[in-house]
């Protein structure tokens, strides 16, 4: 049955791309492959990715450094394919942001239930409960496919970088992201602006959403650290 979701698989085994993009495409998936981990990024940058399946060891990127690049701007949920599995390479694959860890050699049919699962979890936690596109936090709603901010059902006039801040902290609520996190979401890697500039953005944000900015319970700071949603 075919459905509307996207899947990027990223290894440099041909014949691993090959048998999981038949399995995703026999159970309804759309799969994006990529054999390197700068090909994989394009794919990332160009289409609308519900999933990433990533294998750990690429020729021209770590794993671990594409994983990192997609969390600055994404909540979309990264699967580890590995054949590293030393409990050490497991934790720190899950410390950066991948949601499960795959090990070769592993059953298709297997990997398929984690995928299913893996997108059951990230629908009902960037949803609450609302559908795939709304992300809700204590009566403030983000329509992430109409780019409307509600407060209590009142649309919020937001600039782009306030709603791209906000929309990165409502979409892993209970992560810290750092002032360096926030900027390459807003901006991009590219950019060589002062990390500072998120300080005023998150000001000014706050003097929107917050009923009293300086006793804040929507955008917290966490100090020596940066900011993340929800009430100190």
């Amino acid at each position: 049955m075919k459905t509307d979701r996207t899947v990027l698989v990223i290894d440099d085994e041909v014949k691993i791309l090959t048998l999981v993009k038949s399995y995703l495409e026999i159970n309804g998936y759309t799969a994006l492959c990529a054999a390197s981990g700068g090909e994989g990024m394009a794919l990332f940058e160009e289409r609308e990715v519900d999933l990433i399946l990533l294998d750990l060891m690429l020729p021209d990127v770590s794993g671990e450094e594409f994983c990192k690049k997609v969390r600055r701007s994404s909540d979309a949920p990264i699967i580890m394919i590995t054949a590293k599995a030393d409990e050490e390479s497991v934790i720190r694959g899950l410390s950066i942001g991948a949601d499960d860890y795959v090990c070769k050699p592993f059953s298709p049919r297997q990997l398929m239930a984690r995928v299913e699962a893996a997108l059951r979890r990230s629908a009902g936690g960037r949803g609450g409960g609302n559908g795939g596109g709304v992300l809700s936090y204590g009566g403030l709603t983000v329509d992430t496919e109409n780019r409307i901010v509600t407060l209590n059902g009142k649309a919020l006039p937001l600039t782009r970088d306030e709603y791209q801040i906000l929309r990165l902290l409502m979409s892993r609520q209970a992560k810290i992201f750092t002032r360096e996190e926030i900027l390459a979401a807003v901006k991009g890697d590219g950019y060589e602006g002062f990390d500072r500039s998120v300080d005023t953005h998150i000001k000014k944000l706050r003097a929107k959403i917050e009923e009293d900015p300086k006793t804040p319970k929507f955008i917290s700071t966490v100090y020596g650290m940066g900011y993340r949603l929800g009430a100190p």
